[in-house]
């Protein structure tokens, strides 16, 4: 069955006007707008367009690249690639990555694309924010996009929410997946757990135990409210054992008045002993005392010094 023409169902006669340029105002981070233009054009070598070197997306799923081909192989491409010029008949691709792949497996030879006058940076804000605005990025690449635009783009939380047309608490809840253990951030990638079960891991203190959490819900296949509930139920114990260690700490506190005693008993065998004594003394009347030396000759000096003690008036009570 002979193929379709590539450009698709009436997007020949959309394109046929080519070459007509259209000059409007970027979007740009908080810096001072830019004019740029977008060149329409009707079909571009494939062979002559070069990979962007800021495409945030590092993972494609195979099946739906082939499905992808197998449309375009079947009804052409709808919506055309954008590329700016980099030479005289060279191209670099700023969106448009997986029709540009499926193009390349349906064995197509010429693509459909809007050229774009973009910098360096134009190109990386325009690549990231064309990615996110896709359904199939998985959120750590999100996460990872978002953090690009921040880092190398210079927006604000509330510049890029609005950039990517989400609120700064979402925006925010992205970012944290990050600060995730490596595997948790592989099983994120991998749809082995959702954004659910990773925002309620993360609220977890300890790596170990976000681990431990993790392999539960790879293991007994758990549900983000059961998740929830094991967080809950760990950040409650948590409480308990802090509010029962500060009653211990404040019981054992020694009064005011027995604790300026101790301190001028210590303070008093540090003198006579020459170096620094501590004293331990708890509310049963156990307790240790330390001495401290750093040479084998200030230890024996200590030990003289105890001989020299006769006297019992000579210890500090």
């Amino acid at each position: 069955m002979a193929k379709r023409n590539a450009l698709g169902r009436g997007l020949g006669a959309i394109l046929s006007d080519v070459n007509k340029e259209k000059e409007y105002i970027t979007e740009t981070s908080d810096k001072k707008e830019i004019p740029v233009k977008y060149e329409l054009i009707g079909e571009i070598d494939i062979d002559k367009i070069e990979a962007n070197p800021f495409q945030p997306r590092n993972h494609f799923d195979k099946i739906a690249l082939q499905e992808l081909a197998d449309s375009i192989a079947e009804q052409g491409i709808i919506q055309p690639i954008t590329v700016r010029r980099i030479g005289e008949d060279k191209f670099q691709l700023i969106s448009g990555e997986r029709r540009l792949q499926a193009s390349k497996i349906a064995g197509l030879t010429k693509i459909p694309a809007y050229i774009r006058t973009a910098n360096d940076e134009q190109m990386l804000e325009l690549a990231l924010i064309e990615n996110i605005q896709r359904q199939d990025l998985n959120p750590i690449e999100i996460a990872l996009a978002y953090q690009r635009l921040i880092e190398e783009c210079g927006l604000s939380l509330e510049n890029l929410g609005i950039k990517v047309g989400k609120d700064r608490s979402t925006v925010n809840n992205y970012l944290r997946l990050l600060k995730l253990p490596y595997d948790i951030q592989v099983g994120l990638r991998d749809n082995l757990l959702s954004m659910g079960h990773a925002r309620a891991i993360i609220n977890v203190e300890n790596i170990d135990l976000q681990l431990k959490i993790y392999k539960q819900i790879i293991d007994e296949g758990l549900s983000v409210r059961a998740v929830e509930k094991i967080v809950r139920d760990l950040s409650y114990a948590n409480e308990e054992k802090q509010k029962r260690k500060q009653s211990k700490k404040e019981e054992e506190k020694l009064p005011s008045s027995l604790e300026i005693h101790i301190r001028k008993v210590q303070e008093g065998l540090s003198s006579l002993l020459g170096t620094k004594v501590t004293l331990n003394h708890t509310l049963t009347g156990r307790g240790e005392i330390k001495i401290n030396y750093e040479t084998e000759e200030e230890l024996n000096r200590i030990l003289e010094q105890f001989a020299h003690i006769g006297n019992k008036n000579d210890i500090p009570r």
